[in-house]
């Protein structure tokens, strides 16, 4: 049974959202898809942004093929209204939530993060989203819970991935306290707009600190748990992939380096420029790791 997460909400902010969505349906059809309520986040670069043609054509996400053109081509097949996300396990208060409970336009911000992928590229995307620690503390994670396990939608006959190969669903995974690090977001938007389907519509994670393939696009469960959970990149090629993904420009990969990256859409040979460690967030996250071998928690 879907929940509404008006059940888990403090009265106050569910009187709020009640006001502001009873402000008047022909206003709010009229708009802008997203009417941004708070400022930037402080957490924001002031990098360039990458332009959104670039951010919407040049994707990963492999239930739609494994060329970068195949999300932008295909995924619009893709059905995501009506859409739940099941938040279960080790929690207090397990259910089903749609995602306007989850997200509500009312506390979506702009975080203009860096995203580093695992293959030597990068971009700047100014998402629109809310942090996902809150969603997680509505929940109500038991004493027990150590991680969190995510999963993507898996619809063959709207997702022609080769699941012969990746055996989805696709799978993701943090620690709890990764996840409740400020800078992870649950994202439903970019570029002041609904996220495309190619870029994970209607919601999905963004840790700008890990390598992409961590920010898990879709997201249709997210399952609390007390130990490291599978993750497919991890199962497919362990000694490539590991749990942890942080962006480590001291850390290479089996069959390139990581030391530097190339920014998508400043040339083919333009825009090269260093790595940097955590992807340039380790103010927020290195406190995270302590006392860890990052080379072999990779």
């Amino acid at each position: 049974m879907r929940i509404p997460w008006s059940e888990v909400t403090p009265p106050a902010l569910r009187l709020r959202r009640r006001a502001f969505l009873g402000a008047g349906a022909a206003a709010l059809l009229a708009r802008p898809a997203f009417a941004l309520t708070g400022q930037p986040s402080p957490f924001s670069t002031d990098e360039t942004l990458t332009p959104l043609e670039d951010i919407t054509s040049y994707n990963n996400f492999v239930e739609f093929g494994s060329s970068k053109d195949a999300p932008s081509r295909l995924a619009g097949r893709m059905t995501t209204d009506p859409w739940s996300v099941a938040i279960d396990g080790l929690v207090e208060r397990p259910g089903s939530y749609g995602v306007e409970d989850l997200a509500p336009e009312s506390a979506v911000e702009e975080r203009i993060y860096r995203l580093r992928c695992v293959e030597g590229w990068s971009m700047v995307i100014p998402w629109l989203g809310v942090p996902l620690g809150p969603v997680l503390e509505r929940a109500g994670p038991t004493s027990a819970a150590k991680y969190v396990a995510f999963e993507t939608l898996w619809r063959p006959e709207e997702m022609p991935g080769a699941a012969s190969v990746y055996g989805f669903p696709y799978q993701e995974g943090l620690r709890l306290d990764e996840a409740m690090n400020p800078l992870a977001i649950l994202a439903t938007g970019i570029h002041d707009q609904p996220l495309p389907n190619q870029n994970g519509a209607p919601i999905r994670l963004v840790v700008p600190w890990k390598y992409g393939f961590k920010s898990i696009k879709s997201v249709v469960r997210i399952t609390l748990t007390d130990t490291e959970p599978a993750t497919t990149w991890n199962l497919l090629q362990p000694q490539e992939y590991g749990f942890y993904a942080n962006v480590n420009p001291e850390v290479d990969h089996p069959r390139w380096s990581q030391a530097t990256e190339r920014r998508i859409g400043e040339g083919l040979f333009g825009g090269r420029r260093p790595t940097l460690p955590f992807n340039g967030y380790a103010d927020q996250v290195a406190h995270l790791y302590a006392g860890q071998d990052l080379r072999q928690d990779y």
